[in-house]
């Protein structure tokens, strides 16, 4: 099969890597999303208020392999499971009180997130650097949307100065290195799959 034919086929990573699809296979790649991102949100580098973790990565690649709306249902299910007690946002935390821990409008932003990176991934943006780059960048972008004027309010911040200091600029490189990874990582994938059509 020729790199022009497979650009033209529809479809996400996970649509060529499963064979058939059905209610169950998407949830079980729903939950297997799920659990991804809980446990790169256990990759954790310690900072008040809000640590710096490899979810937002696992975000992007959750997002990316499922597509748009599969990806936003994993990250719902991460959630929800993680405020019913599942112990899987960052530091094994979970549990109800977890609304008030300043980070959490960040994992309310994730579902978006993931849904950006499935919407761009679902128009073959992952399959070129340079796209899946923009893609993704633009995605890290919808968790500082929720989760910023929520660690603002939990904290009771008002000074734009030390919001940005607590809530923006400590995540800016992280952010890009993140997406950076996810960008050099799908076309890698899609290459190995055009690979292994050719050979068949």
């Amino acid at each position: 099969m020729s790199t022009a034919a497979l650009a033209a086929r529809p479809g996400v990573l996970a649509d060529r890597l499963v064979a058939r699809s059905s209610t169950m296979t998407d949830v079980a790649l729903v939950v297997t999303g799920a659990v991804v991102v809980g446990l790169l949100a256990q990759v954790t580098i310690p900072m008040w208020p809000v640590p710096i973790t490899g979810q937002t990565l696992g975000v992007i690649l959750v997002g990316g392999a499922l597509g748009m709306r599969r990806g936003a249902a994993a990250l719902t299910t991460y959630l929800v499971a993680g405020l019913a007690g599942v112990p899987w946002f960052a530091g094994f935390a979970g549990g109800p009180a977890y609304v008030l821990a300043p980070s959490f409008g960040f994992i309310v932003g994730f579902i978006a997130a993931a849904a950006v990176a499935g919407w761009f991934a679902e128009r073959a943006w992952d399959r070129r650097p340079l796209l899946a780059m923009a893609g993704f960048c633009l995605a890290t972008v919808a968790p500082f949307l929720v989760g910023v004027p929520w660690m603002a309010a939990v904290l009771g911040l008002s000074d734009p100065a030390t919001i940005a200091a607590y809530g923006v600029t400590p995540f800016i490189l992280p952010g890009l290195v993140k997406a950076g990874l996810a960008a050099a990582a799908f076309p890698l994938a899609w290459r190995l799959i055009r690979s292994v059509d050719t050979r068949r």
